[in-house]
């Protein structure tokens, strides 16, 4: 449930108030109990990912995958002193 944030052109009052994204914007200050608050845009919140099971494929530990052999110079892992890479 998001988290809005009012405040009242009256009286200055300025709070927060949990809701539920349908419910409409309150009208009167608790504070003045005046008709004249507005809700304020706010920036939000960051997405909170908590406990196992969020992108559990994306950083598994364990082996990494290994270097494509070079096939001229056997099993030598990313043609290091293949001399078909002049590197």
């Amino acid at each position: 449930m998001p988290t809005y944030e009012y405040e009242c052109k009256a009286c200055g009052h300025r709070f927060e108030k949990m809701q539920p994204i349908t419910a409409a914007a309150i009208k009167t200050c608790p504070a003045c109990s005046r008709k004249k608050l507005v809700r304020l845009i706010g920036a939000g919140a960051g997405f909170i990912f908590k406990g196992a099971g969020f992108y559990a494929t994306d950083h598994r530990k364990g082996s990494q995958p290994k270097a494509p052999a070079c096939p001229a110079a056997g099993d030598t892992p990313g043609c290091a002193g293949c001399s078909k890479n002049p590197s």
